[in-house]
């Protein structure tokens, strides 16, 4: 569950990035943001994965207080959120499987249960037969199932993307939407930055439309 009470996020230019923003989003939902450039999204995403923190206002995350959260708790709130953002930093120095296997490596886990889980990560996006190339040979689209293949390695209870199909041609995008309905369909909580609300095809989801940093609707 994702919930946000009067939220406000200035930054030390002065500009106010979020302003008094309240939704719900419960768990096991998917939605949308919607916005113009600079509406808010971006900001709003990181608030959630405490990239940012809040000028004021509360952000409850899976039942955790994110806005009071100490440093040294905030890697183990990342554990339950998979987070795809438009700067990928991808490991073009590493293969396919070695990018995927990073977070499982911080984690701790051992080397045979790493290895299953990126597997396993990679098999659902696709590029399982790609695992020993290295990333600067995948097509764009491709590029972006490996950052969703890292993002969903932990197995999160969360999915946050920022505008996940931006760049990609109609067919790739279509293809990263149905990915990321088919998670919502086993029970993770989705939630993505988008211009383009038309990709889900027949399914509604919830929409939040942010205008310049209030939420409109």
């Amino acid at each position: 569950m994702i919930s946000f009470s009067q939220v406000y996020k200035r930054y030390p230019n002065g500009f106010e990035a979020l302003k008094n923003v309240c939704f719900t989003l419960e768990a096991g939902e998917i939605a949308l943001i919607t916005g113009h450039s600079g509406a808010g999204k971006t900001t709003l995403l990181r608030l959630i994965a405490a990239i940012e923190r809040p000028t004021s206002g509360s952000i409850i995350v899976n039942g955790q207080n994110v806005s009071a959260l100490k440093g040294g708790a905030i890697p183990f709130l990342r554990r339950n959120l998979g987070l795809v953002f438009q700067d990928q930093k991808i490991l073009f120095d590493r293969t396919v499987f070695d990018n995927v296997l990073l977070p499982l490596q911080i984690s701790g886990f051992s080397s045979r249960a790493a290895t299953g889980r990126v597997r396993a990560a990679l098999d659902k996006v696709g590029l399982l037969s790609r695992e020993k190339v290295r990333p600067i040979t995948l097509s764009g689209g491709e590029q972006q199932r490996l950052c969703i293949a890292r993002a969903i390695v932990n197995r999160p209870s969360i999915l946050i993307a920022d505008e996940p199909t931006s760049n990609l041609d109609p067919d790739y995008a279509r293809d990263i939407m149905e990915m990321f309905l088919s998670f919502n369909q086993v029970g993770v909580t989705v939630l993505i930055a988008t211009h383009d609300t038309g990709l889900l095809g027949s399914v509604r989801p919830r929409v939040f439309k942010i205008d310049h940093g209030r939420l409109a609707a």
